[in-house]
């Protein structure tokens, strides 16, 4: 067995060896993404669009002297001295930025082979000299042509982030100041007067801006309306009644827009308000626990909002069922970085400037421990990282009880501590300690806006006595609050003594 080093590599002797026995191991496989068969080559270009694909991916194996049907056609020694030259020039000269490949030559009775390996690059993308940049698609390759693809090429490699990329059609005016004054003060320990500069420096000083416009991070963190603007930087959030994406029914919908803050705060709202509440230990007037613990949640979905890839145009989603909960982030995981590897709180920021400015407003510390965490608090977790598709899922399997056909059902209607909450009730608490706008108790149940459902249970509400306006003689009147009547404390009281019922 011969071997063979091509120009500027030093790492050959720490290649593994391959046997013959385990050639031929390899070719009975067939091809893959990361073995490509060839039966020779004799034009640089061609040879380098190989190696660029393979580098722009996860690394392979060219197999030399190989026919299509996986057969050793085998190579002359005369073949192996003028591939080496061909595969120097094509390594050096005709991939931008040069690779570093190593070969290695195996005897087999038919002849010999040669195998070129090449690591994954670090320097994605790697390009031909005509500046088409190639990736693997199964055993066979593709030019990338689409615009989305080659800036996700460009991120991975730093040369590109998507937090930093200015929102072109932004102004000053879509910066809500009063906010950024806010956190400012908060981190910085000064207000922005103090430090003599004008928002649009203050910003680009910060990461936030760029070429003089809010970025993307400026614009999702701080934006009075970002969604004008970024219209997939949403949350699409859904509650099934069952356990299937294709059900035509739901229990509640939300499209969740808004700053950053924003939508993690409704977010999480929208999974309490459909998620069971145990009583547990708590008082009669307690909302209970959630059945699955909070800090899951918190932890998977700051993680979704941060991390997300904002080159795809996709919205993260929230899907309730009845026997699970999903959080799915546009993006698979960066680079290699695997899902058994996040588990043990190895990280890798894709959105670096927005990660470090969401640590100082989300409950999140950037360190990696964020899925540690959500599976300390809660061990039913999937982590599925969907390279196909480009999305990575969270999968929160809750509480349920299998009937005897095997099929997942929610809990019986004989346990009322574990069903979600009716709109009705969730009207009573938030009155029940003082009197607010029908706007306020539309924050407080986790709307944005007061919704024709809200009206209507209002309605009802004032109709049967258990709420009245504070200003009955007045209705409409801008100032007007409700508040919870003696009839309605009575009500809530009757719900929480069934709630505290085994």
């Amino acid at each position: 067995m011969d071997t063979a080093r091509s120009a500027g590599d030093e790492s050959l002797d720490r290649q593994p060896r391959i046997t013959e026995a385990e050639l031929l191991r390899i070719l009975a496989r067939g091809e893959d993404s990361q073995h490509q068969f060839k039966r020779d080559f004799t034009n640089a270009d061609a040879l380098a669009a190989e190696l660029a694909a393979l580098a722009n991916a996860r690394g392979g194996r060219l197999c030399i002297g190989i026919r299509d049907d996986g057969q050793v056609a085998g190579l002359v020694a005369a073949d192996i001295q003028r591939l080496n030259q061909l595969l120097s020039n094509a390594a050096s000269q005709h991939v931008k930025p040069p690779l570093s490949p190593t070969t290695q030559n195996i005897a087999t009775d038919n002849g010999l082979v040669m195998l070129v390996d090449v690591p994954e690059g670090l320097n994605k993308p790697y390009m031909d000299l005509q500046g088409r940049v190639w990736v693997k698609n199964g055993a066979d390759k593709r030019h990338v042509t689409a615009r989305e693809e080659m800036q996700r090429m460009f991120q991975a490699s730093g040369l590109l982030q998507a937090d930093q990329v200015p929102v072109r059609d932004t102004t000053w005016a879509d910066i809500d100041e009063r906010a950024f004054t806010r956190y400012f003060e908060r981190r910085y320990q000064q207000n922005p007067e103090q430090a003599g500069l004008l928002l649009p420096t203050l910003f680009e000083n910060i990461k936030l801006a760029s070429d003089g416009v809010p970025n993307l991070a400026g614009l999702l963190l701080f934006g009075k309306h970002p969604e004008r603007h970024l219209h997939v930087c949403m949350i699409a959030a859904v509650c099934f009644p069952g356990t299937k994406l294709s059900d035509s029914r739901y229990l509640d919908s939300e499209n969740i827009q808004g700053s950053l803050e924003e939508q993690y705060q409704r977010g999480l709202a929208f999974i309490k308000r459909n998620l069971h509440h145990v009583q547990g230990d708590q008082g009669f007037n307690s909302l209970g626990l959630l059945e699955v613990p909070e800090e899951a949640f918190v932890e998977l979905l700051v993680n979704a909002l941060v991390h997300r890839d904002f080159f795809i145009s996709a919205t993260i989603r929230l899907f309730i069922f009845a026997d699970r909960v999903e959080i799915i982030s546009p993006g698979h995981l960066p680079d290699s970085l695997t899902p058994e590897q996040i588990r043990t709180g190895v990280s890798n920021r894709r959105n670096k400037v927005l990660a470090e400015h969401a640590a100082n407003i989300l409950p999140y510390r950037g360190l990696g421990t964020g899925i540690p965490r959500a599976l300390g608090a809660w061990l039913k977790i999937d982590l599925i990282d969907e390279r196909d598709t480009n999305q990575f899922r969270a999968v929160l399997w809750r509480p349920v009880t299998p009937d005897v056909a095997g099929e997942v059902m929610p809990r019986p209607e004989s346990q009322p501590e574990s069903q979600p909450e009716s709109l009705e009730l969730r009207v009573l608490r938030v009155l029940r300690d003082s009197e607010r706008g029908k706007a306020e108790v539309s924050a407080q149940i986790g709307q944005k806006e007061v919704s024709g459902q809200l009206n209507k249970i209002m309605r009802e509400l004032l109709a049967n006595g258990a709420i009245a306006y504070t200003i009955p003689d007045k209705p409409n009147s801008r100032l007007q609050k409700y508040r919870l009547t003696e009839q309605g404390r009575a009500v809530l009281a009757e719900k929480n003594q069934q709630e505290s019922k085994p």
